[in-house]
């Protein structure tokens, strides 16, 4: 039986050896060919992130396209998502594609698109392209380097030296380093490289290409970040602590004690500093799984906010559409107006270094600032790896109507894209399954970390998890 290869919340992900191999890379390039003829498109950015493979993977995409009268631009060395899809608006690429299961764990590989304006390919296009890939190959389709009269030789560009260019010529980065220490976790990704040239004198963590992640899913969530976290708290109140995921376009930083900050509180601190402070306008899109808190803030600063299904390739449609000022995801995909229409890491971390020099103030007293506006809250999430017939069992079970979750008394319920359910005083819960592997997430806010982890307890009491 032929594998089917689905796009998933983010690209195609599956595991190295098992449904990710050689011969279904092939067949989703060819399939990306045949999409990109059918539009006339003639050039593609192609990159890959530290995974395992990767410049395996990527010789048989370019090998693919190239054969197939494509002009595909590469990289030698590793480059994160958002070093390709910037890459792609300055080489008027019609397309990118990323060779990277982001956040998931090492066992995996993926491959995300990016459309020539510089971010990820909307839903329609990628249900286009899934249509087209073929269950089989021909021996024209694998001819090898240019064993036919349609083979244009592939190009090596330097997409890491352009986005530092790029970097230099919207930050102030001598100020920056100057008034913040920086402690920095690249979690073996792609963001390693970049941040070391531009602040070599972070205190840098897990900065090695090591496809392993020493067996570490490159999620910037408090578990991964211990070593970070323990640091920063052995030298309270020195650094400003920054991580980022294994193709550097999610984000989480730490505050001067070594606290986490969530990215919902960096969404209200971008909010807060480009509507409240530099009195920019725009709307703000932000997935189903952020915070409410968001919607206060965009009220206050009389903005539009708009609440999207899970999966940046959402948010992207508004960014490409509607004047947006700051847009994000619960995961640490965020974006700002000014920049591409792409998460990225790197880029919002120095928007907050660039907001606390400015301000000469903490991240901390940043917060402070925000909750005085729509009052303090805290975050967590849970995610527990399940059996399909477990989750099948979670799914069913939620179809029924559910008036509480243990005590708590459920004031609204919204299914926009998953089940989240709200409580009094701006507390809510939320279920999802993953878009990416076979995890169930229980999401939830509480005025303090104990209401959190009580609704948390609550939740999987109620779902006998």
């Amino acid at each position: 039986m032929v594998y089917t290869i689905k796009f998933g919340t983010d690209g195609w992900r599956a595991i190295i050896a098992k449904e990710y191999t050689v011969e279904n890379v092939q067949r989703i390039a060819a399939g990306t060919l045949s999409w990109m003829q059918k539009r006339a498109y003639k050039r593609v950015v192609i990159g890959h992130d530290c995974r395992f493979g990767g410049a395996l993977f990527q010789d048989e995409i370019v090998n693919i396209l190239s054969n197939g009268g494509i002009e595909c631009l590469t990289n030698q060395n590793f480059v994160s998502t958002p070093m390709i899809s910037l890459a792609v608006v300055n080489h008027r690429a019609d397309l990118g594609i990323v060779i990277t299961a982001s956040h998931n764990p090492p066992s995996y590989n993926g491959y995300k698109l990016k459309s020539s304006y510089g971010g990820p390919t909307i839903p329609a296009d990628i249900a286009e392209l899934e249509s087209m890939i073929p269950d089989t190959l021909n021996s024209i389709q694998l001819n090898q380097n240019g064993a036919n009269a349609k083979y244009i030789a592939p190009k090596r560009i330097d997409a890491e030296t352009e986005y530092i260019q790029h970097i230099s010529k919207h930050f102030d980065i001598p100020q920056i380093r100057s008034k913040n220490k920086i402690a920095y976790d690249a979690m073996f990704g792609a963001g390693q490289n970049v941040m070391k040239k531009l602040f070599p004198e972070m205190h840098s963590f897990h900065c090695e290409h090591n496809p392993g992640f020493n067996n570490t899913a490159p999620e910037p969530i408090a578990k991964n970040l211990v070593d970070i976290q323990n640091f920063l708290q052995s030298n309270p109140g020195q650094y400003i602590g920054i991580a980022n995921d294994g193709d550097a376009d999610r984000l989480a930083m730490l505050d001067e004690q070594g606290n986490m900050v969530d990215s919902h509180h960096i969404l209200l601190l971008l909010m807060h500093y480009l509507a409240g402070y530099k009195k920019m306008k725009g709307a703000a899109v932000v997935s189903f799984s952020v915070t409410n808190k968001l919607q206060k803030l965009a009220a206050y600063y009389n903005m539009k906010c708009i609440v999207t299904k899970i999966g940046f390739k959402y948010i992207s449609e508004y960014m490409i559409t509607e004047d947006v000022l700051v847009a994000g995801e619960e995961s640490g995909g965020l974006a700002i107006k000014g920049h591409i229409p792409e998460r990225d890491g790197i880029w919002i971390a120095l928007t907050i270094l660039q907001f606390m020099v400015e301000t000469g103030k903490t991240i901390t007293q940043l917060i402070d600032e925000v909750y005085a506006i729509v009052g303090p809250f805290a975050y967590d999430r849970l995610d527990l790896h399940l059996t399909e017939s477990q989750i099948a069992e979670i799914k069913d079970n939620l179809k029924n109507e559910k008036t509480h979750w243990g005590p708590l008394l459920v004031k609204r319920y919204e299914n926009l894209d998953g089940a989240k359910y709200y409580f009094n005083d701006d507390a809510w819960m939320m279920i999802r399954t993953s878009g990416t592997e076979p995890v169930l997430r229980i999401y939830a806010q509480g005025k303090d970390m104990n209401e959190v982890r009580q609704i948390l307890e609550f939740t999987r009491a109620e779902l006998n998890v």
